[in-house]
């Protein structure tokens, strides 16, 4: 006779949750790094602008913020730090010149291109033990965990609410 299947499902077991793992590795990488990041005196969230800024300089606030997975009125906040300290220019932008694009100064590019090895570093210690292809695919099923993510429709904060 074959076991009776349960509705029920098994028990959420915190160690074995993938959210919880993601945002446990990611939550210990980002306070590592903010260590050193706070030497140079930026937080862990100008660093994701200027490195996206470095990989590629000129985008909009739009485009940043997409990239950064930073708000949009967040970001225009932390560019306008970003502004004062010297880090960052906004200016025409060559394709549309009504649009703005912001852009790495030379100290921006040179507090990115020193804080670098530094991002490489922890990155080379967070996946040590794992081989070349391991890190490819782990990478791969994260952006495609990700993207799974982004297709789903925004949670309406008024339907959480009246749940409540």
């Amino acid at each position: 006779m074959a076991a009776q299947q349960s509705d029920t499902p098994a028990p959420l077991q915190l160690d074995h949750y993938l959210p919880y793992l993601i945002n446990r590795a990611g939550v210990s990488l980002a306070m590592r790094f903010s260590a050193t990041l706070r030497q140079a005196g930026i937080t862990l969230q100008d660093w994701r602008v200027l490195a996206a800024l470095r990989e590629k300089n000129g985008q909009r606030l739009t485009e940043l913020a997409q990239r950064t997975s930073i708000e949009v009125s967040t970001l225009s906040r932390l560019v306008g730090g970003l502004e004062t300290a010297g880090m960052v220019s906004r200016g025409r932008d060559s394709d549309d010149a009504r649009a703005i694009a912001i852009r790495l100064t030379p100290a921006g590019e040179a507090a990115t291109a020193t804080l670098t090895p530094a991002a490489q570093q922890l990155e080379g210690v967070a996946v040590a033990g794992l081989s070349a292809a391991e890190i490819a695919q782990l990478k791969v099923l994260l952006e495609r965990i990700y993207a799974n993510l982004a297709e789903m429709p925004a949670a309406d904060d008024s339907a959480a609410d009246t749940a409540k």
